[in-house]
């Protein structure tokens, strides 16, 4: 269950200028979908292994100094900077070696070295590395082994790590709100740290609506299609790390509807409908949505996926927010990918950076109407000079689930732009392994 927004939607919605909801800009709605989402509290400790892709719920801070001591950055032979000060050729006599590991009993006086491994902590009195293979005529067995060390290949200070200079004692080593990838593990292991505090889950129900929807493995009647939604959305909600709740396909009946509305809200953080947001006549889903909560739909300035559904609703004292997706396959994924991702992301109380971008140039001309904001679907791919550009998939109906799976980018075009001319820059999304 969602904690309970201090606001309410017609608090924010009444706060943009110039309020249509025939006419939303992709911005408007995102800005009033970031201000409405409460994330959720709850927090549960994990250990780091089990702990990939979960969001933490507090700074981690170092409780030690990495590295621990100053070390060396290279195999060779430690040595007082001032011994190389002058950029002479020098001569030193080796007086021990260290591992990583140990130390190195004694200071290291004026004119003397010893041989160190990477790793290895500096001796006393040692600041600089220089590296073995720089050296020249090392005696090694000799009764007196020494080094020569050649003129100007090595400065005071040369490879040298300080202590703390990964993470100093007490710094914040990874952030509250991060998605723990592989290497936040390692660092966490670094610092002897074996669990850590992260939200817990977040709980997805979600369903399409349609009665011409059947189910893979259902037999396929005239006039019907497989329901491809449903996959879709559990793939990038899987992605995205949350428990997914499947509610299958719901029949166009109002008793049916309101079910399984009261249901999702029940058992989940959030509810995800594709299908039933537009102006048919049997789409009875928007009126459902509106009798059991707070709701506001749009009609998006955009290309695919016009008509949206945002909102919260409630039933025997739970509430879950509310995302009502057209139900078109193309324009689920685009609706998901530049409204509910972000939107999932807060709640679970992490980091929504935005996926990434590019400005790349397009191969092809593309036909664009100025005062919505398109979303095609590209394939990114260098030339033969290394330089990146981007070409059409091909058809780009919202029906066109393929022209999805042949991408391995969204081609945004903003609001205001109109056609785009072949060699024109256009900005590209990448998908970051959400779609």
């Amino acid at each position: 269950m969602t904690q309970t927004s201090p606001h309410c939607l017609n608090d924010i919605v009444s706060c943009i200028s110039g309020y249509d909801p025939n006419a939303m800009t992709v911005e408007q709605a995102q800005a009033v979908i970031r201000d409405f989402i409460t994330p959720i509290e709850t927090v549960e400790k994990l250990a780091i292994r089990s702990a990939l892709s979960r969001v933490l719920a507090q700074d981690i801070v170092s409780r030690i100094d990495v590295p621990a001591h100053d070390n060396s950055a290279m195999d060779g032979y430690a040595l007082r900077g001032e011994d190389v000060a002058s950029g002479q050729q020098v001569r030193l006599q080796i007086v021990g070696a260290v591992h990583a590991g140990a130390r190195f009993a004694g200071e290291v006086q004026p004119g003397q070295c010893v041989r160190i491994m990477t790793g290895a902590p500096m001796p006393a009195g040692c600041d600089t590395v220089i590296p073995q293979e720089l050296t020249v005529d090392a005696d090694l067995d000799g009764a007196n082994p020494a080094v020569t060390l050649p003129a100007g290949r090595v400065r005071p200070g040369d490879n040298r790590r300080l202590r703390g200079e990964d993470l100093a004692l007490g710094s914040v080593a990874l952030p509250r709100g991060r998605r723990l990838r592989p290497s936040d593990i390692g660092l966490l292991a670094s610092l002897g740290i074996a669990e850590v505090p992260v939200q817990r889950r977040l709980r997805v129900a979600f369903f399409s609506t349609g009665d011409e929807l059947r189910s893979v493995g259902e037999p396929l009647e005239a006039g019907c299609v497989y329901d491809s939604n449903r996959y879709t959305l559990h793939g990038m909600l899987t992605r995205l790390g949350c428990d997914v709740i499947d509610l299958g396909v719901v029949p166009d009946d109002p008793a049916a509807l309101e079910a399984a509305f009261r249901s999702a809200c029940e058992e989940a953080d959030a509810v995800i409908t594709s299908g039933g947001v537009s102006v048919g006549e049997a789409d009875y889903t928007k009126q459902i949505m509106a009798s059991l909560g707070e709701m506001t739909f749009w009609k998006i300035a955009m290309r695919p996926g016009r008509p949206l559904a945002f909102g919260r609703i409630s039933s025997r004292g739970r509430d879950a927010y509310l995302f009502g997706l057209p139900g078109n396959p193309v324009a689920v994924t685009v609706s998901f990918s530049f409204f509910v991702r972000d939107a999932l992301l807060r709640l679970a109380g992490a980091e929504a950076a935005p996926l990434p971008r590019l400005r790349v140039k397009a191969m092809t001309a593309i036909r664009k109407k100025a005062g919505r904001t398109e979303y095609q679907r590209g394939i990114l791919a260098p030339d033969e000079d290394g330089r990146w550009n981007v070409r059409l998939t091909g058809m780009q109906g919202s029906g066109i689930l393929r022209s999805m799976s042949d991408a391995n980018c969204i081609i945004e075009l903003e609001h205001g732009r109109g056609d785009v001319a072949a060699g024109e820059e256009v900005s590209v999304v990448l998908f970051d392994g959400l779609v």
